[in-house]
């Protein structure tokens, strides 16, 4: 039996499983089990052919946002008229064979876009080219669902569940978990918090499912089953997600503010062009990001090309920005902005002093 095999008598199995508390460690195990061969199935131990032409994008720019969706939702469209990229577009399916990618400018940081294939059902198990488009989507900071406003609700939900079994984990946090492997001493259980969506029995066998015998394992918060695994297998992706709902032009208003009212949304319409600034605008937001500009003693700050940072980088970060060498024979730096003590006046300042967004930073060195 295959492993897409094995996969499909689990999923039956958890199918006609009721759930209630007598069938809890049963459903663990089960879990445990399907956990693992889907890992097998995406990450396979023999390496058997290519990965395809134009999925090796080289990384650039200050951030990388993926498009995902099935096919025909304006994924394309989207990368014309927010990029100078031109991606194929037309009325058929599948126009898109291969990740395509653009650069998007916002107030001088450059944001490469990429667009992938459409998702089909079952990407997950390898249909399609469902392995190198999520083994892609894994490498981005953001990832946009682009979704047809016009259909129904499914196509989320049938997204989220791709995405979900190839372990990238939509606006979700890392489960406050810690563990570590030992090589005698047997499994120890620490939990500072109590336990109501799982219990120790069904953690103890899950470990032992994966073979694990001797661990520390400390948890912080109230975390489930599934989250359990997800820290066991140290593979997951936690990744912050918009849902972009495109062809708003062909929906009722009422539909339209319904869908704009929903937590990580965005409504446009690339035909028209509708809102697609507040979209660039949302994007940055999410990508949490700050601009920082540098300046050269006795001359203006540089303000056409900033260092883009994550939030709650340090001098140090912009030091690494420039040149490696800059951190070793640093001295002090002078700050300007919202991160100064003194602003609107300049703060010096130390290696390790967090910077803000449209900070002004001046190096100086040994």
């Amino acid at each position: 039996m295959g492993i897409v095999e094995k996969i499909k008598e689990i999923e039956d199995e958890m199918a006609r499983t009721q759930k209630n508390k007598a069938t809890e460690y049963h459903l663990g195990l089960l879990k445990a089990k399907l956990a693992r061969y889907r890992a097998q199935l995406l990450e396979p131990t023999t390496k058997s052919g290519g990965a395809g032409t134009g999925f090796d994008v080289q990384k650039s720019g200050d951030a990388r946002v993926a498009l995902i969706g099935f096919p025909s939702v304006g994924k394309s469209t989207l990368l014309s008229k927010c990029t100078h990229t031109v991606s194929e577009s037309a009325a058929y399916e599948f126009t898109t064979l291969t990740a395509i990618p653009g650069v998007l400018e916002y107030e001088g940081a450059r944001i490469q876009l990429l667009d992938l294939p459409g998702i089909v059902e079952g990407a997950s198990q390898g249909r399609g080219r469902g392995r190198q488009v999520v083994a892609t989507a894994k490498t981005a900071d953001l990832i946009l669902i682009m979704l047809d406003a016009t259909k129904s609700e499914e196509q989320r939900r049938l997204l989220e569940i791709e995405l979900d079994a190839v372990g990238i984990r939509l606006n979700k946090k890392k489960p406050d978990v810690v563990f570590k492997r030992k090589t005698t001493g047997g499994i120890t259980i620490n939990k500072t918090v109590p336990l109501t969506k799982t219990d120790e029995k069904t953690i103890r066998s899950i470990l032992a499912s994966y073979k694990l015998h001797n661990c520390d394992v400390m948890i912080r918060e109230d975390i489930t089953t599934d989250e359990f695994i997800d820290v066991l297998i140290g593979t997951r992706k936690y990744m912050p997600c918009l849902y972009v709902y495109n062809k708003i032009d062909a929906i009722s208003l009422e539909r339209m503010d319904k869908l704009a009212r929903e937590d990580q949304t965005v409504v446009i319409s690339c035909e028209l062009g509708l809102n697609l600034d507040y979209l660039i605008e949302r994007i940055w937001d999410e990508l949490g990001l700050v601009k920082v500009y540098t300046k050269k003693r006795g001359a203006h700050p540089d303000l056409e090309d900033p260092i883009c940072l994550r939030k709650g980088a340090s001098v140090e970060g912009v030091c690494n920005g420039i040149h490696r060498s800059l951190a070793a024979n640093f001295r002090y730096a002078l700050v300007w902005g919202k991160s100064s003590k003194f602003n609107p006046h300049a703060q010096k300042v130390g290696l390790n002093h967090h910077v803000a967004d449209d900070d002004v930073v001046s190096i100086f060195t040994k």
